[in-house]
């Protein structure tokens, strides 16, 4: 072989190494790079949820400085669609097919995550760890790229069936709800729950919608109905209405909230921290101001990141919690990824989850899924608020316990 033959061959060789490369990687990946994309209500009806982007970028950035994942550093892309589906589909195409990148990630909301869901399948996009709990989300079969990140609300509404057939078997309930997926998957799994005993037991059901400027008159009907216990589906803004408004009345009933109104400073402090001692609501996070977990680990490097990365995050915040184990199941991903930064090889990272114990997970609770199951979690505990914080009550139930 001739010296000019060689370094031809030479040369092809290093194209070849580099086109094998350039092939582990996919669109907002480079060797220094990647680049993800996210939609969060900024404003809106929902606007009290903005938080978990400004913590999840917070904690990109605490990474960024420590090296980024695989030597790359992470820039999230996050827009505001203000709660709106049309305004997600805006954005999230333009992430999309504008500026290219690897996934989205951790967007928040039922309906808005549902506008997008057939689009970002059909184009093999991941739509990973997006913050809501509703079931379609978990159906690997017709959409393989999309997983949440967020306790199963029919799970949940089965849980709290599960402990009012228990310490309230003869309870009149009134079931409140939003009249979208997320409210309906609470409230089938609520009935599910109560099984034959839920004809029995609800006595009025009424629900709002997210346009609604008020919750006032849903209230006033359910406490004429003669409901002695209330079960409570909404977002922050709503959520503190209601509670609020069930105070006003001189309404006491046995009030269970859901998880995604449970966060104390962004929806109880909002409502009256009297109004709200005595809720119910389930949960599978620690609450990082509760005294009871000063020397767990987590919470003091949660607290410490706050501090320097995130000041204007309010550790008694839920959402805080939501986004910064969002944050960190995103990095464990990529870090899973290695070099192979491909969109495929990140669904297969997110769907092969074998009991990771991230951190702000309340003890005995764990992450897995698998391809067959994309739901991350299968327990919660109940818990009373009591003033001041969430107060556990008996063990964590897990769905095996609810005969799935």
């Amino acid at each position: 072989m001739t010296h000019r033959s060689m370094i031809i061959a030479a040369a092809a060789a290093i194209m070849s190494v580099s086109a094998a490369t350039a092939g582990d990687y996919g669109p907002g990946v480079s060797d220094t790079e990647i680049k993800l994309g996210q939609t969060i209500p900024y404003s809106g009806p929902a606007s009290a949820y903005g938080t978990i982007g400004r913590i999840e970028e917070a904690y990109f950035n605490m990474v960024n400085s420590k090296g980024g994942v695989n030597r790359r550093k992470i820039r999230m892309i996050s827009l505001d669609d203000a709660y709106s589906p049309p305004k997600t589909v805006e954005q999230t195409r333009k992430l999309v097919e504008q500026e290219e990148v690897l996934a989205i990630v951790g967007t928040i909301g039922t309906p808005t995550n549902s506008a997008t869901q057939r689009y970002l399948n059909a184009k093999k996009v991941p739509q990973i760890f997006i913050s809501t709990g509703a079931a379609k989300w978990d159906d690997p079969k017709n959409f393989p790229y999309t997983t949440a990140l967020y306790p199963p609300y029919q799970m949940e509404g089965q849980i709290f069936a599960k402990y009012l057939l228990k310490n309230k078997p003869d309870a009149k309930l009134g079931v409140f709800s939003q009249n979208d997926d997320a409210g309906k998957d609470y409230v089938r799994g609520l009935k599910e729950g109560l099984g034959d005993k839920a004809a029995q037991m609800i006595v009025k059901e009424v629900t709002y919608e997210t346009s609604d400027p008020t919750v006032d008159s849903q209230i006033v009907a359910l406490k004429a109905s003669g409901a002695d216990t209330l079960f409570t589906m909404a977002t922050p803004k709503f959520g503190a209405q209601a509670i609020r408004k069930v105070a006003e009345l001189g309404w006491t009933p046995l009030n269970y909230v859901v998880s995604v109104s449970s966060s104390i400073t962004g929806v109880l402090e909002p409502a009256g921290l009297t109004a709200s001692k005595g809720l119910l609501t389930a949960l599978a996070f620690k609450t990082a101001t509760d005294p009871r977990w000063n020397d767990a680990r987590d919470v003091q490097e949660f607290r410490a990141f706050l501090k320097e990365w995130f000041p204007k995050g309010d550790a008694g915040d839920a959402s805080n919690v939501v986004g910064y184990v969002a944050a960190f199941m995103t990095v464990k991903v990529l870090q899973m990824c290695g070099d192979d930064l491909t969109r495929d090889n990140l669904m297969h990272q997110a769907t092969n989850l074998s009991k990771v114990e991230a951190p702000l997970l309340l003890p005995g609770i764990t992450i897995t899924t698998t391809p067959q199951r994309y739901s991350p979690y299968t327990q919660m505990q109940i818990a009373r608020f009591d003033g001041t914080s969430w107060v556990p009550e008996g063990p964590v139930i897990s769905t095996g316990e609810l005969g799935q």
